[in-house]
């Protein structure tokens, strides 16, 4: 069993569900579309089930081959959203990751099939996740001065037209979902508007995001980074995305275990690393309240508690305000 602590607070695992053997037609089109990697091609196959995941993930280990995939299959949705465009959710994120992965370390796409229920093949990477990191806090700066690098090549390397609209849409998408009164979404949208207006969030230039970067979706594999599971990846983003909502994440962390203070040192080295002088750094700094207040409504939609889901709330709205001081 192979176990990751999600952002939200719950353990998803990997649990193992069968072995299958020649005969069993994904079982084939795995072993012909892997090629020269699985030298006995009747080997059997063990099949690992992710329990917690937006869609059914699974791992395929290859025995005596010492080589896995993890399969995808967006036909089969498991999360709270159910009705959306697999087929082309699955091509989004193998293109993604095909792009993402001339410049960083990403999971190597090996093959799409709409035909078994829309599933995207990844080879499979082993290692630490960042979230690992968190909760040890051995190396934590160090792991999070990696991540900084991965993510600033990936933004520098993907420039292109910047689309704001698209930025505010994603805080709408969030606010639809939030189980809040008409009067509490209005007051996010009054703030939202200020924060339209204002000339911090206008870029002339756009890049890749990753659009999901929790600390489930970083892993170390032999002390390099890897960024997994691009499916929320989108181009013509503003490069903060993937900072504030990984800060958003480290505020969350720190929280629940008592303080947000103790995740500022971590927030401020995550920042600082990131960027290239402290004229960069104090603009950053002024841009990232908008999506760390993203990243913890992002966070307010999963189940909590209301005291603590209260808390999230408000930390957001707290955020948007820095635009009022500004």
């Amino acid at each position: 069993m192979f176990s990751i602590t999600k952002g939200g607070g719950f353990v998803a695992y990997f649990e193992y569900v069968r072995t299958v053997k020649s005969g069993d037609i994904f079982r084939d089109w795995l072993v012909e579309v892997l090629g020269a990697r699985i030298q006995d091609k009747d080997c059997e196959v063990r099949v690992f089930k992710l329990s917690h995941a937006s869609h059914r993930i699974c791992r395929y280990e290859f025995k005596g081959e010492g080589f896995s995939v993890i399969a995808k299959f967006f036909g089969i949705p498991t999360g709270m959203i159910k009705k959306y465009d697999s087929y082309a959710l699955m091509k989004k994120e193998y293109e993604y990751l095909k792009k993402a992965g001339k410049i960083i370390d990403v999971p190597e796409p090996i093959a799409i099939n709409k035909n078994f229920s829309c599933v995207l093949v990844c080879k499979y990477v082993s290692g630490r996740f960042l979230f690992w990191y968190f909760n040890h806090r051995r190396k934590l700066e160090e792991k999070l001065g990696l991540v900084a690098d991965m993510l600033r090549k990936l933004h520098d390397n993907t420039q292109t037209y910047y689309d704001k609209e698209k930025e505010f849409s994603k805080f709408n998408y969030v606010l639809k979902h939030l189980k809040i009164s008409r009067h509490e979404k209005e007051n996010y949208k009054r703030l939202l508007g200020k924060w339209w207006h204002s000339p911090l969030l206008d870029r002339e230039k756009g890049c890749i995001i990753h659009n999901d970067a929790t600390p489930v979706n970083y892993i170390f594999h032999r002390g390099r980074p890897f960024l997994l599971d691009l499916e929320l990846a989108s181009g013509h983003g503003h490069f903060a995305c993937d900072l504030g909502i990984l800060c958003a994440e480290l505020k969350h962390y720190f929280a629940r275990k008592g303080s947000s203070r103790r995740a500022e040192p971590y927030i401020s080295h995550f920042l600082w690393h990131y960027s290239r002088n402290e004229e960069e750094f104090r603009k950053i700094t002024k841009v990232i309240p908008f999506y760390m207040a993203y990243g913890l409504l992002r966070i307010a939609i999963l189940k909590w508690n209301a005291k603590y889901r209260h808390y999230l709330l408000r930390e957001a709205k707290n955020c948007l305000k820095a635009i009022e001081k500004m």
